[in-house]
């Protein structure tokens, strides 16, 4: 991501590490469209991303003083911002592992409380999901299904252990899409996710 340094930059940062509320939001409105546009790019939500813009921008303010001291702001803008992005990928990646196991104990625990129709639910719209794939993702997650190897997939289907990689990950991409989009368990995660 390229962003095209403010022709008054060097002025702006000292102003702002001396307190300057008015050129931080210069800055401010000058930097938050690319930078929002950059984690859009990364994340699809647009709610995450003006958090992490407002995050960063908090921790410029917090961090004032030492403006002055950058050579180059757009790129420390820049590295502040992919941080705060990859940390945010890491916390979803994290509550969504958490938030499967949750429903995985709760779909196999064995408690007869009504949670088996959020399982046949749940199996439903996987069943769906997997249906509205092409033939050969299907054929790849059948026969990972079955317990066979890339390898081994690869030999049954006439196809390089690249493509049958490639095919399980776009099936699983679209089933985890189309799950989120079709059931009660994307909600659940979702409050799982926030209760933590």
């Amino acid at each position: 991501m390229a962003i095209k340094p403010l022709p008054n930059e060097k002025d702006l940062l000292q102003r702002i590490a001396e307190g300057d509320d008015r050129a931080f939001v210069e800055l401010f409105h000058a930097y938050h469209e690319p930078l929002a546009k950059y984690v859009y790019t990364l994340l699809e939500s647009v709610q995450m991303c003006e958090e992490i813009v407002q995050d960063v921008f908090v921790k410029i303010w917090e961090n004032r003083e030492a403006l002055p001291k950058l050579d180059k702001f757009t790129s420390y803008l820049f590295i502040l911002t992919r941080n705060y992005t990859i940390n945010c990928l890491r916390k979803i990646i994290k509550d969504r592992k958490h938030g499967q196991l949750y429903v995985d104990d709760i779909l196999h625990s064995g408690d007869d409380t009504g949670m088996f129709k959020l399982d046949d639910e749940y199996q439903d719209v996987l069943n769906r999901a997997v249906a509205q794939l092409p033939q050969s993702q299907q054929k790849v997650l059948m026969l990972r299904q079955q317990g066979l190897k890339t390898r081994e997939i690869a030999e049954q289907m006439g196809i390089s252990t690249d493509s049958v990689k490639k095919y399980q990950q776009w099936a699983a991409s679209s089933v985890s899409k189309f799950i989120k989009s079709h059931t009660a368990l994307g909600v659940l995660l979702a409050i799982i996710k926030y209760q933590q």
